[in-house]
């Protein structure tokens, strides 16, 4: 009998979701600490990640609950309903809710809806398999997926569960359940030994660079940045409007005039991220611990910019490089424009607004901040003179005694 849920250890896993679309319906829970607003948010960024990973989302369906429920997360009658649901559209063939389930709830909700269940981390698990190019970043993408299953390994195995008590029903169950749990840890220990390997390598690369400056562009996913870093560095990076277009750091040389450095273009952050991906990605984001100064790419026309600079503000904390020189880049300010502004609006009153808002953002995030667009290039030319101005005042702290001329 097949496991339900089955990851074939051993076997080289198939990157992404199917490449034909499937059809999926998100599952969300309101609580106590979440209002019924911020559900409709996280299943709208829910919908975005399903179609980056080639899902169609056809339904959403919301519980209001104290807690979620140990068996079924969002309560017998809410599963009834959305079973009959799926018994009308046969096509449908995913279920994704927006938060973690145990393996014991994917196992019971998925034998009484009997369609694929995805939970939030193994959705954007399987984004970033589809996306790791790198030796570096594949590794780090099975560490996390051997770290999310090893908790689930026992509701994985419910079908060897001993049903009736007694003798002649002690199964090989308990055993299957071991030997899978030391080949998951044998698996996680060397993942982790390859990743110190290549961690290894990159250190000697990063000293190779030399003395130059390090810029390194953080944010929130699909905000711009790989667009951002085409336009600085006159480089082709791969930029989709998708999310997590970029997974592996890219490290570009840039000379403004005569002054040089390097800028890195790093995986964007998302809330809601799996603390065992953050875990596994760490050694990615050094590029950001180790550089000198930091471009918080915002995407200022996106209705909840603010939050999404919190929770890159929280994720740059827990890395140790919150206390670090920054400017906040609010980008895409044409699609600001667009969404927000009347066409008939004069262009005084237009710049009063815009100036008012920059300067609330600036007195309530504390960072110097710039407007542009990457993609019309807006605004672009006053944030390379700002960035140059910023990079020469770190030569001089740096190197107070020599005499350079950039």
């Amino acid at each position: 009998m097949q496991k339900s849920n089955e990851w074939n250890l051993g076997e080289k896993k198939k990157s992404g979701l199917k490449k034909k679309t499937e059809k999926a319906i998100l599952v969300g829970l309101i609580h106590k600490i979440q209002t019924e607003e911020e559900v409709k948010e996280y299943l709208d960024e829910l919908e975005f990640l399903a179609r980056t990973a080639g899902a169609e989302t056809v339904k959403r369906f919301t519980q209001r609950m104290d807690h979620p429920d140990k068996r079924t997360f969002v309560g017998s009658g809410k599963l009834e309903e959305i079973k009959n649901y799926l018994e009308r559209f046969e096509d449908i063939t995913l279920v994704i809710f927006d938060d973690d389930l145990s393996g014991k709830q994917v196992s019971i909700i998925e034998e009484e809806l009997k369609v694929k269940i995805v939970d939030r981390s193994s959705l954007i698990l399987d984004i970033f398999a589809s996306r790791a190019q790198s030796a570096q970043a594949k590794t780090q993408v099975e560490l996390a997926q051997m770290q999310y299953m090893l908790p689930r390994l026992r509701g994985l195995w419910t079908h060897l569960e001993r049903q009736r008590g007694g003798i002649g029903m002690r199964g090989p169950g308990e055993k299957e359940i071991e030997t899978d749990r030391r080949i998951i840890r044998d698996k996680i220990s060397k993942l982790k030994k390859d990743l110190e390997k290549i961690d290894r390598q990159n250190r000697t690369q990063r000293k190779n660079r030399g003395e130059l400056i390090r810029v390194a562009l953080v944010g929130y996913t699909n905000v711009g940045k790989s667009t951002l870093m085409n336009v600085l560095s006159k480089s082709e990076v791969f930029a989709e409007n998708k999310l997590f277009a970029t997974l592996d750091t890219t490290v570009r040389k840039v000379v403004f005039e005569t002054m040089p450095f390097l800028l890195s273009d790093t995986v964007g952050f998302i809330r809601k991220l799996p603390h065992h991906l953050v875990e596994s990605f760490k050694s990615t984001l050094d590029e950001v611990r180790e550089s000198d100064l930091l471009l918080h790419v915002v995407d200022i026309a996106h209705p909840k910019y603010e939050d999404q600079i919190r929770t890159v503000q929280k994720t740059l904390n827990e890395l140790g490089a919150g206390e670090k020189p920054t400017i906040l880049i609010l980008n895409k300010v044409d699609l600001y424009r667009e969404k927000y502004f009347d066409a008939y609006l004069d262009d005084k009153t237009r710049i009063e607004i815009e100036t008012e808002l920059w300067e609330n953002l600036g007195h309530e995030f504390e960072y110097e901040n710039i407007y542009i667009s990457a993609a019309t290039k807006e605004n672009v030319n006053n944030l390379r003179a700002l960035l140059k101005e910023r990079v020469e005042a770190l030569y001089e702290e740096r190197y107070p005694y020599q005499v350079k001329r950039w």
